[in-house]
């Protein structure tokens, strides 16, 4: 793409940098590439990452550009090369993101279909190490692909959920003996995850010693996982490793600004979508008649409830007062450890609700819910108040949940975590993204929930 620039540049396309010679207009590009060698875009990671990519892009090249033009406003004091360089910025910006977006695209789509990917070595077949491998088969899109286990003692069958078992049952556990490197080679292993075992310190330690030594790259999952956020300082302190975490913090100013401008843009799509929001109306009141939104007491911030809006999707109950389908499939749901959501009991969705759910559109009286200070844009679904008690109870960190109000989007929605799956990752989903809190990751989630409607994830799933 930085050559394609250059062609350009040359060709006169972009007036940039009062191109009078080649070597301005290969100084640009030169820069560019340098600029983003320093902020690791080369650099070999795990996962699909162009999102996170993009602000890095968009300053790497920015950098570069004030930098060039520094060079040459000092040595040909020329004036108008700041105002001149502004058209080669957007144009190696936007061929760079064009170029980087298209192949994240074609590589997704090859590891979903199996074309592509690591496979991967999972040390420790017990609670840890049956997460990491059920979360890779879940996600291909990763990258990377366990294919088995090692560990000398690992986890009983017996004591593995129904989940666990079925989702790994084709893995096979080796020892970590003498033929781990007939295995690596046997299997092709490019790439190992050291959970948590029962094995000794020293025993994991040499293990990865000897992956290292095969060229099985290695990576390893930290003790207090869970309360380490993407903000880490790694630094050796008196000859050890230490590692320094700064998660976001709930309360305070940064908190507060984003509440307030998230009730600003609340306001002004409420204005925006105005006619939107006048046609569902008229649809949901000829459908169904009155009342058009449906109301639900959810629990929100610090455990208040408040009554969360949808526009109604769905006749009334037949019979008012029974027991209905809806409570048997909640209790299937919760001993299953499964969040409720979408259809329960009969579908008695109306044509327009069916479509309302699938285009999303049901949510969008949440906006007033926004508004009135109830509901972030971004943020933790809400659950409904009889529910709450008995998650608090049973499912690990449930009520951290509440530290932050809940949004018409997520972090654990956009991951697919909608309707009825698996509920305790959908707090850890939700936890991560309180602890991770920025304006970027909020715009990233608000463009992922865009892609997931578009590509049709909604209808699978609903919200709740």
């Amino acid at each position: 793409m930085l050559a394609v620039a250059t062609l350009l540049f040359f060709a006169g396309a972009v007036p940039v940098l009062s191109v009078d010679s080649s070597a301005w207009s290969l100084a640009y590009p030169a820069a560019a590439l340098v600029s983003l060698a320093l902020v690791g875009i080369y650099k070999v990671r795990l996962g699909m990452r162009f999102l996170d990519d993009v602000p890095r892009i968009v300053a790497a090249t920015a950098v570069a550009a004030m930098a060039v033009t520094f060079v040459q406003v000092l040595l040909d004091e020329d004036g108008g090369a700041a105002s001149e360089i502004v058209a080669g910025w957007g144009v190696v910006t936007g061929l760079v993101l064009a170029g980087r977006g298209g192949i994240a695209l074609a590589e997704r789509r090859a590891r979903v279909h199996g074309a592509a990917g690591s496979p991967t070595l999972v040390v420790g077949a017990g609670r840890v190490g049956r997460l990491i491998a059920r979360r890779l088969i879940e996600k291909p899109e990763v990258g990377l692909q366990p294919v088995a286990f090692v560990d000398d003692d690992p986890l009983p069958e017996a004591d593995l959920e129904p989940a666990e078992l079925a989702s790994q049952s084709e893995l096979q556990i080796f020892d970590s003996g003498p033929e781990l490197g007939a295995i690596v080679r046997e299997l092709g292993i490019e790439h190992a995850i050291i959970g948590f075992s029962s094995a000794s310190h020293e025993t994991q330690l040499d293990l990865a010693r000897r992956l290292h030594e095969l060229g099985v790259t290695v990576s390893v999952v930290p003790r207090l996982f869970e309360a380490m956020p993407d903000r880490i300082v790694p630094q050796r302190t008196v000859g050890l490793p230490l590692v320094s975490i700064f998660p976001s913090t709930p309360r305070g100013w940064r908190m507060s600004s984003k509440y307030a401008l998230d009730r600003l843009l609340a306001l002004l799509a409420v204005a925006a979508l105005s006619p939107v929001v006048i046609v569902c109306s008229l649809a949901v009141r000829i459908s169904v008649g009155r009342p058009i939104f449906y109301r639900q007491r959810r629990v929100g911030l610090d455990g208040r409830d408040f009554e969360m809006l949808k526009f109604r999707s769905m006749r009334a109950q037949p019979y008012a007062g029974q027991r209905s389908n809806g409570n048997k499939t909640l209790d299937e749901v919760f001993h299953r450890g499964l969040a409720p959501g979408g259809v329960e009991g009969d579908d008695r969705r109306t044509r327009v609700g069916a479509l309302l759910r699938k285009t999303g559109l049901d949510e969008l009286p949440q906006l007033f819910n926004v508004v009135r200070g109830e509901m972030s844009i971004v943020g933790p679904r809400p659950e409904r108040e009889e529910l709450v008690p008995w998650f608090e109870r049973e499912v690990y960190r449930y009520r951290e949940r509440h530290r932050m109000k809940p949004g018409i989007t997520g972090w654990a929605q956009v991951h697919g975590l909608r309707g009825k799956t698996s509920l305790a990752d959908r707090v850890e989903w939700d936890n991560y993204y309180i602890e991770n809190w920025s304006p970027w990751l909020d715009l990233k989630i608000i463009l992922m929930t865009v892609a997931c409607v578009l590509r049709g994830k909604h209808e699978e799933h609903e919200w709740g």
